[in-house]
């Protein structure tokens, strides 16, 4: 067997979760590692040790003989200073390490002349990262479960009802940062049948939101917000003035608050003054997401929920490990992608190529040297902007290269044609026999309605290009049906030979395998959007 993966028990207080799952045990055995996890490392998740024995892999007594033999380590939350110390020289730690906010771990971990890959550094404007971004997956959970709290603090149903007992209107909630927990929280609270607002620096998530069923609330100050790696950036003092005022006049309309606002390696921005809260209807809820770098509300309390001026201000900071099980499964999920960059080879062996754009951005430190921050990733440059249409018109004219853009035909190359084709026309009709002329005129006539039928259909139930294909099939098909079944002749049907007959059977078939294929389709395509 290749190196050995150690999976700890997490010990951060609330701290549910567990690095990696049966399931995945079984692939990452697949790919030459082998696995030793902590006796009762998944219980708080719903992972018993015999599941885990199961799948092959070791269960180990305790903390100590995981840290001691494993060459790698699987972690979910920020190693603490104990366990870091156990972590033995040459060994590999992946997980949540946050460089920025944790410098004295970072130099401890390098003292130990150990690798460390941080999750949380992955650069996510990388599309192949994407099946490493435990960030996101995280930040989904957390979103959705932000709505559950919220609900179970709330004094009423999300959606509106009209009973005999009495009209309840829906309840109204506003999330502040439209980013992944943002939106996932968008989509939970509209399917619970609340009225949704939201807002966020980044202009270009309002179509997002929209399409989530939110409303986006545009702050009346013009400035964009993007930090690039789908964070949002530092604004203005302008634009926070203007937002603060935005804010105090949702807090003052809405139910519910769910504030999701961070940026990298600074605390959380305080966006809900004790003001706004005291203006809040009581029996009012905020979820502030950010409680765990000081919060968005400046009433919130760390780990806990507490009801300031009739509203319950929810800080929990172990949001994601209350859907432990499910959290628990995407970020295993996440490690074992990461696990596959890092093993191509498929023989227990890893290699941290800091040659690799991705590698290169979560290896926060290589063998005892720090290696963070990663210098910025080189994107393909942007394409070039198309010429000016005045500049392009005179290359155009003399572009003859294979793939350059012909020009539009000029007047005079188009009577020349026409006139060519008049005269082509003049002699069909002067030379060629009356039967070809007739037969001649009927095609032309059955090209240009065809053509018209065709291209007219309206795409109700399908898309255009299937639509467009159905009708040249049933075109088709009335084709075939008139050489299959022939009209009478003077009382006698006329047979037509073998192979036209055999021709027509053939082209029924097709068609009817087109035409019957593409309602398929269709219907499958719009059961997708049915719930």
């Amino acid at each position: 067997m290749g190196l050995l993966i150690g999976v700890p028990a997490e010990t951060a207080a609330g701290e549910k979760r567990v690095a990696t799952v049966p399931d995945v045990v079984e692939k990452l055995i697949k790919l030459g590692f082998s696995v030793a996890v902590q006796s009762g490392a998944g219980d708080a998740a719903n992972f018993a040790d015999d599941t885990y024995r199961a799948a092959g892999a070791q269960v180990l007594p305790t903390a100590a003989d995981v840290w001691a033999q494993a060459d790698i380590i699987f972690k979910a939350r920020v190693p603490s200073p104990d366990e870091a110390a156990q972590l033995r020289e040459g060994a590999t730690l992946i997980g949540f390490i946050w460089p920025a906010q944790n410098p004295a771990l970072m130099e401890q971990l390098a003292a130990r002349k150990v690798t460390v890959l941080a999750i949380d550094a992955l650069p996510r404007q990388l599309s192949r990262a994407q099946k490493m971004d435990a960030l996101t997956s995280m930040a989904g959970i957390t979103g959705y479960r932000a709505v559950i709290e919220a609900a179970n603090a709330f004094g009423r149903f999300f959606n509106g009802q009209i009973t005999a007992a009495g009209k309840i209107p829906p309840a109204k909630v506003f999330i502040a940062g439209a980013g992944v927990a943002g939106l996932a929280a968008i989509g939970t609270a509209a399917n619970l049948g609340a009225i949704v607002r939201a807002n966020d620096t980044r202009a270009e998530v309002a179509d997002q939101v929209v399409s989530l069923g939110g409303e986006f609330v545009k702050v009346d100050y013009e400035e964009e917000g993007s930090g690039g790696g789908g964070y949002a950036k530092v604004m203005s003092e302008g634009f926070q003035a203007a937002q603060r005022a935005m804010y105090a006049q949702q807090a003052r309309e809405v139910d519910i608050i769910i504030t999701t606002a961070l940026i990298p390696g600074k605390p959380a921005p305080r966006l809900i003054t004790a003001e706004m809260v005291q203006s809040m209807k009581p029996g009012s809820v905020i979820v502030d997401m950010a409680a765990e770098q000081g919060g968005n509300c400046e009433l919130t309390v760390p780990g806990e929920a507490v009801v300031r001026h009739g509203v319950t201000i929810v800080g929990y900071t172990d949001l994601v490990s209350r859907l432990a099980r499910q959290a628990s499964t995407l970020y295993s999920n996440n490690l074992l992608r990461l696990t596959e960059e890092l093993c191509k080879t498929k023989d227990g062996v890893i290699n941290v190529n800091m040659d690799d754009d991705a590698i290169r951005g979560l290896t926060v430190i290589k063998d005892g040297a720090v290696t963070w921050p990663a210098p910025p990733i080189k994107m393909p440059a942007a394409p070039p902007k198309p010429a000016a249409t005045a500049a392009a018109a005179p290359a155009a004219k003399k572009g003859h290269g294979h793939g350059a853009p012909s020009a539009p035909m000029s007047a005079q190359s188009l009577a020349t044609v026409f006139g060519v084709g008049a005269v082509l026309f003049l002699l069909v009709g002067m030379y060629a026999p009356a039967s070809f002329l007739s037969h001649f005129t009927v095609f032309v006539l059955a090209c240009f309605i065809g053509y018209m039928v065709v291209w007219n259909v309206t795409p109700s139930l399908h898309t255009p290009l299937m639509s467009v294909t159905n009708a040249i099939s049933s075109i088709i098909a009335i084709g075939a049906l008139v050489q299959v079944a022939p009209p009478l002749t003077g009382g006698v049907t006329d047979r037509p030979n073998a192979l036209i007959l055999g021709l027509a059977v053939f082209a029924l078939a097709l068609t009817a395998v087109n035409m019957v294929g593409g309602f398929a389709v269709t219907r499958r395509m719009l059961a997708m959007f049915r719930k």
